[in-house]
Order: C-alpha cells, then structure tokens, then sequence
C-alpha cells in the first residue's frame, strides 16, 4: 500500500495543492510555518478522520472558508482507491471511499494503517493517563474493530452512568437497580477490552523492548508496566467498593477508563529519571514497535510520518533512525524538516527512491 497523491482544499494553510508522490521517500522542507507538517498531517487525516495535532475539527478549515477537503489516491493491491475527507461548517464530516459514504468512522479506522513520530509524541511521558490510553487504543483498534466497537460502546454507557449520577444528586434520589444495569454493561465491554489490552500488551513489549536495545545501543534496560484496578478486583467489586465515592464526585471513578501505563527505564520512571536524548529514544523505540505490530497484525506496511524529527535528535540517533527504515521491513516515508541540505544528504545515504518538496 502506498499513497500516490494527495489534493488539498481550504486545509489548514493551503487554498489548493495537490503532491504527487514516490512510493518510498517524501520530504517536505521549508521554514517553520510554510505547512510542512499540515501535509502529514492532511495524510494522518485520511487515516483515522481526524488531525493528530488539533481536536477541534472546524479549525483545520482555512481562515475566512466555511469548508475542507482532502482527497487521497492510493495503489492498495492491485487496484487504485479514492478516498477523501470533508468538512463544512455546520455540518458533519464525512469520509468517502470510492465515492461510498462510510456511515460510521469506525468502518475506516485500519484500513489505511499509519504510524507517526512527532516532536508531539513527548506528551505520552509528561500528560495524564488518557493520552497513554489512546495510544495503546489506536494501536490495537487499527487491527481490531471490533475492539474499537467495545471501546465505543463503553464509553457511551459511562457517559450515561455519569449522567445518572448526576441525576441522582441533583434530585436527591438514589436507584440502585438503575444504576446496576449500567454497572453490568460496563462490565461486559469493559471485560473485553482489559482482556484485549493485556493480550496486546504480553505481544506488545518484547517488540518494544528490541527496538530501544538497537536504538540505544544496549545501553539500559526499559519497561513498559500496565496499570489496571482490574488486575486485583472485579468489576463488580469496584462498583460496590466506590458507590459512594462515585455518588459524592457524580462521576464513575473506577474502571477500565481509568488504565494507565508506566514508563520505566532502569525500573524507574522516565518522567523522572530519564535523559531527555533517552526519552527520545523510548518514543521512537514505541512508536517503531507499533509499526511492528500493526504490519504483523494486517500483514500491511503502513504509512511511516516522521515530522520535524532530525531538529529533535543528534546525528548518531539520526543515522541509527533512517538505518532501521533502509530496508525492505517499511514501506513509505514521509519526512518534514526545516533544512534541505541536511534532509538530503540524509535520504541519499538510504539508497532508495526519494521526492523533496520545498515549500
């Protein structure tokens, strides 16, 4: 699978451009600000429907545009597929494949996979635990659907259980029977997804494991420990344990909702104890593991977005970078940078079919 065009409208900077591109090595270069990282970004976009730098869908429409588009040509197979995402203010978004609107988001998550390193990345080490959940969520849905289907389906009915706590204290009313059957939905999803969650993971850190001991030389030792309530209680046992904690917060406070991951270097956190050049290290190394997984999982190289990556590591760490993805294992490669000369000395040394594209 390779992306060979893309054509942008009213998308974030750029009024109108299209990019045609090789099948292993694309470089965006330019000074900061031209758009380098909205097009790896606009590409992320036709993978999961969504920008993996601003939440707020309506402000990746051009300033004084009411609308976006994205359209994407990719060679999958043996055949050429369309796909293209859309905004209109006021409205929904939509995503087309073939000319086929996908009436649930859900349908395309997977089906173009990607994986991106951006400078951004760093926030799974300094955020809260939601943004360590995502990731492990994106990666295992991207080849689970039925996962992503759990997941959605949890969350709706937390939200309704919240609700109801709040209704309940608004009202000074209390049911219990009410609040149970919410309780049991929790459960059923969020069974699986802690089961599904433990599973990816025992495949999941041996992989990561083996590419921080390349990238770092075998210099230290990492981890990567799941954090769950649910590996010492049940369920049911948390919802009678916190009733009345949940009661007093209006909001459920136990749950698979509330899983963590710790990053350990040496068994201590990296938040802490970790160099800034080896937490580098531990986000490329997670990062490339989910590559790993995901083209096991699907048998699919996927879309590799590295943004602004080289102002962000020393040349040792930039060689042993584009070393790794110089052989067959990846498949295409997006790069932005702010200096030209040094991205192509850089994708020279690969050997391999590359495209700069100066903005």
């Amino acid at each position: 699978m390779y992306l060979q065009k893309i054509s942008l409208v009213n998308f974030k900077n750029f009024e109108s451009q299209s990019f045609d591109f090789e099948d292993k090595i694309n470089c965006f270069v330019g000074d900061n600000g031209v758009g380098k990282t909205n097009v790896l970004d606009a590409i992320y976009y036709l993978s999961f429907a969504k920008s993996y730098f601003n939440s707020v869908a309506t402000q990746n429409i051009r300033h004084n545009e009411d609308f976006f588009m994205i359209e994407g040509l990719y060679e999958i197979g043996e055949k050429v597929e369309t796909f293209v995402c859309s905004l209109k203010k006021g409205n929904k978004k939509v995503i087309k494949r073939n000319g086929k609107i996908y009436e649930k988001f859900s349908e395309h998550i997977g089906y173009l996979p990607l994986v991106i390193i951006s400078p951004g990345d760093r926030d799974l080490i300094t955020e809260g635990s939601e943004t360590r959940r995502k990731f492990v969520d994106n990666v295992i849905s991207q080849s689970d659907p039925y996962y992503l289907q759990n997941l959605i389906k949890y969350s709706k009915v937390l939200a309704q259980r919240n609700s109801l706590l709040k209704y309940f204290a608004a009202n000074r009313t209390f049911d219990a029977l009410n609040l149970n059957v919410y309780n049991q939905q929790l459960e059923a999803y969020g069974s699986l997804i802690f089961e599904k969650r433990k599973q990816f993971l025992d495949e999941f850190i041996p992989i990561f494991k083996k590419r921080y001991e390349v990238i770092s030389n075998s210099r230290e030792t990492v981890d990567l420990v799941y954090k769950s309530q649910l590996h010492e209680q049940s369920f049911a046992d948390l919802f009678q344990q916190n009733l009345e904690k949940d009661r007093m917060l209006q909001f459920t406070s136990a749950g698979i909702h509330k899983d963590d991951l710790t990053f350990e270097i040496e068994e201590y956190p990296i938040k802490k104890f970790g160099s800034q050049g080896q937490q580098k290290s531990y986000l490329i190394a997670l990062k490339l593991a989910q590559f790993d997984f995901i083209k096991g999982q699907s048998n699919v190289k996927p879309i590799l977005l590295l943004d602004d990556i080289f102002d962000k590591l020393d040349d040792a760490r930039v060689t042993q970078l584009i070393s790794l993805v110089n052989n067959d294992e990846f498949g295409q490669l997006f790069i932005s940078d702010t200096h030209r000369d040094r991205t192509e000395a850089v994708v020279k040394k690969t050997k391999q079919s590359y495209k700069i594209f100066e903005l």
